[in-house]
């Protein structure tokens, strides 16, 4: 009986220190939820001013949860795309930009949630132009490209005085390039690998959909040689007289490749047209 008695108060003890332990160890719980939407605003606001993005994003999703009206609200939901972008989430900032849109479509500030929309493409694009890591990038999508791109031109477009106007004109003209760049790369892909036909209707889609961009002296060559790997003599020669009227000092005509393209993510490799 004795023994039952102490294994009884031993299982108790046991019992009320593992409550205890549990007490001292139990989440003391958020340390927001007395907090005012001014309070979680200046919060988040310093978070996001001293470069933490990841705690400023959590603090703008709390207040847009607790307090859904009033401009606190508003500005959250912008400054939350905002962190979104910075902390490398580009597909959530575009959502929370688009959602701004469609909820303050009137908003003084709407013509920048149009803008961040083209910056967080922009951002999330930088994976297709791989040349620094000199990646192959004939099998990638630019799509991102173009988003971006769609996305300046909507928000140049819809708020041709805003102040963000001038830059995005300008990354548009930059994917422009770049997208031009990426054609270009794929012709010279498929020349390579002795894809003549293909190499020549590439470049010459590149010709077509992005005139005037510096892409385009190699894409006329690109033509030029694929004509002359197929034996086509008066197609080669018409893309020569194009290639000389419109870059008379071309490098690709001398065998001059030393000098970097105006992207410098890559340099034309000689070998590749011989």
């Amino acid at each position: 009986m004795r023994h039952s008695v102490a294994v009884l108060a031993v299982a108790v003890l046991v019992t009320a220190l593992g409550l205890g332990g549990c007490g001292a160890f139990k989440d003391k719980g958020d340390e927001t939820k007395d907090w005012s939407a001014q309070r979680l605003y200046t919060e988040a606001k310093q978070e996001l001013d001293s470069g933490n993005y990841e705690r400023a994003g959590k603090l703008f999703e709390t207040l847009e949860a607790r307090y859904p009206f009033g401009r606190y609200a508003q500005q959250a939901q912008l400054e939350l795309a905002y962190a979104y972008y910075r902390d490398n989430e580009p597909a959530q900032a575009i959502a929370a930009a688009d959602r701004f849109i469609k909820l303050h479509p009137n908003h003084p500030n709407v013509d920048y949630a149009y803008y961040l929309r083209g910056l967080a493409n922009f951002q999330g694009d930088l994976g297709l132009f791989s040349f620094l890591s000199n990646q192959d990038l004939s099998d990638r999508d630019p799509k991102a490209a173009r988003e971006s791109f769609d996305a300046f031109k909507d928000m140049v477009t819809r708020f041709p005085n805003s102040k963000y106007a001038k830059d995005a004109t300008e990354r548009m003209s930059y994917l422009t390039n770049a997208l031009s760049s990426h054609e270009i790369h794929v012709a010279r892909y498929y020349y390579r690998r002795g894809a003549y036909v293909a190499a020549a209707n590439r470049a010459q889609s590149a010709l077509e959909n992005y005139p005037q961009t510096p892409a385009l002296e190699e894409g006329l060559f690109i033509i030029m040689k694929s004509y002359e790997r197929m034996g086509l003599s008066d197609l080669r020669a018409d893309a020569e007289r194009v290639l000389k009227l419109n870059f008379p000092k071309s490098a690709y005509l001398t065998g001059n490749f030393d000098k970097a393209p105006w992207w410098q993510f890559w340099k034309t490799d000689r070998r590749v047209y011989n």
